[in-house]
C-alpha cells in the first residue's frame, strides 16, 4: 500500500470511528432512557442496571455502525473534495479509483463486526440479559433486597423488610411486609420463610411463624391472625411482549427451523453485514463534489439513502413473516438493486475530470 494510500485509511478510520461513537453514544442514551422506565415498572431489577445496558446495546451495532461507516466515509471522501485535495491527486494520478483500497480496509472490519454481532454477539448478549433478569426473580439479593433496610416490592406492591437473607438471597429471616390492596392495610411478620418461582412470573413468599394484621384504611376494625405457614404473592412484573421476540435465538436455531417469523429472522441477520457493505460502495460516488460546496446537503441525502434502505429491508422482513413472500427469495430483490445503483453512480459520477480537459 502506497504511503498516500496509508494516510487515507487512517483518516477514513478516524472519521468512521469518531461518528461511530457519537452514534452510540445517542443509542446508549435512549437504551438507558428505556431500561430507566422498565426498571420503575419492575420488569428489572435496579442493581442490573449496568449489566443490562451492556448486554442490549451490542445489538445496536446492528444498526449503528452501518450508517457510522456510510457517514464517516462520506465525511471523510467529501472533505477530500471540498479541500481540492481530491484534484491533486487525480493529477498524479491517483484518481478515486484508487480509493477503493483504504475504503476497503476500513469498511472491511466494519462488515465482519456487523456480521459477528448480528449472526452470534447478539443473540447470546440478549439471552445472557433475560437469563440474567430471570436469576434476579429467584434471588431477593440481586432484586436488591438488603438485610436491615426497608425496599419497595415491584409495580409500588408494598414495603418489606428482613433481618436476615442467605447468601443465595433465596431464604430470609424476621420478615415485615406491608401492602395496601384495593384500599385495605395488611400488615405481615413471619419468624423466618423462603422465596418460591411458579413458572417464569409467580412469586411467592412462603412464611412460617407469623402474624398478619389486616382491615379497611380509615376504620379503626382491624383484626390479627396467626399462622404456622402462610404464603403471600410478590406483585409481578408487568406484562412482557417479547414472547414473539426472536432477538435472543440462536442463528443455528433459525436455520434448522421452517417457520416463516425464524426465516425472516434469520434473513434479518444475514442483511446486515450485506447492507453495511453496500452503503460502503455508495459513500464513494455520493460524497463527490465541488470545492467550497456545502456538505450538509450530501449528509441529508446520505440519510435518506440509509432510511430507504432500512425501511426496504424492514417491509421484505415483514412480507417474509407474513408469509407473503417466500423466504428462500430473502432479501435480494433489496440488495441487488442498491449495489447496482452504487456501481452505475460510481461509473457515471465517481469520476474526476482529466487535468485540462475542462474549458
Amino acid at each position: 500500500m502506497l504511503l498516500i494510500e496509508r494516510h487515507l485509511l487512517r483518516q477514513f478510520a478516524e472519521t468512521v470511528a469518531a461518528v461511530a461513537i457519537v452514534l452510540l453514544l445517542i443509542s446508549l442514551g435512549g437504551l438507558f432512557a428505556d431500561l430507566v422506565q422498565e426498571i420503575a415498572k419492575g420488569k428489572v431489577p435496579a442493581t442490573l442496571l449496568l449489566s443490562q445496558l451492556g448486554l442490549r446495546s451490542i445489538r445496536f451495532l446492528t444498526v449503528v455502525l452501518p450508517l457510522a461507516l456510510f457517514l464517516g466515509l462520506l465525511l471523510a471522501i467529501g472533505r477530500l473534495y471540498a479541500q481540492s485535495e481530491m484534484a491533486v491527486l487525480a493529477s498524479v494520478g491517483l484518481g478515486p479509483q484508487r480509493l477503493w483500497r483504504p475504503l476497503f480496509w476500513v469498511a472491511l472490519p466494519v462488515v465482519l463486526i456487523v456480521g459477528l454481532a448480528a449472526l452470534w454477539l447478539a443473540p447470546m448478549s440478549e439471552h445472557k440479559a433475560r437469563d440474567m433478569v430471570e436469576i434476579a426473580n429467584r434471588s431477593f439479593l440481586i432484586a436488591g433486597l438488603e438485610p436491615g433496610r426497608f425496599v419497595e416490592l415491584p409495580g409500588k406492591g408494598g414495603v418489606m423488610y428482613v433481618t436476615e437473607l442467605s447468601p443465595d438471597g433465596t431464604r430470609f429471616g424476621h420478615l415485615f411486609v406491608q401492602r395496601e390492596v384495593d384500599g385495605r392495610l395488611d400488615i405481615v411478620t413471619a419468624q423466618d420463610g423462603n422465596l418460591k418461582l411458579i413458572g417464569q412470573t409467580q412469586r411467592y413468599l412462603h412464611l412460617n411463624n407469623g402474624f398478619r394484621v389486616e382491615g379497611a384504611l380509615g376504620n379503626k376494625a382491624f383484626r390479627m391472625m396467626r399462622f404456622a405457614q402462610n404464603d403471600i404473592r410478590v406483585p409481578d412484573r408487568e406484562a412482557d411482549d417479547k414472547d414473539e421476540d426472536l432477538s435472543a435465538t440462536p442463528t443455528t436455531k433459525l436455520l434448522t427451523s421452517g417457520k416463516a417469523v425464524d426465516l425472516a429472522e434469520l434473513n434479518w441477520r444475514l442483511a446486515m453485514p450485506l447492507f453495511a457493505g453496500i452503503l460502503a460502495v455508495f459513500a464513494l460516488p455520493l460524497a463527490r463534489s465541488e470545492p467550497r460546496q456545502p456538505q450538509y446537503g450530501l449528509i441529508l441525502f446520505a440519510l435518506l439513502v440509509y432510511a430507504v434502505g432500512m425501511l426496504m429491508l424492514m417491509l421484505g422482513i415483514g412480507l417474509i413473516g407474513n408469509g407473503r413472500l417466500p423466504p428462500e427469495f430473502g432479501l435480494w430483490w433489496v440488495h441487488v438493486p442498491m449495489l447496482a445503483l452504487a456501481a452505475w453512480l460510481f461509473a457515471r459520477d465517481g469520476r474526476l475530470s482529466r487535468p485540462g480537459s475542462a474549458s
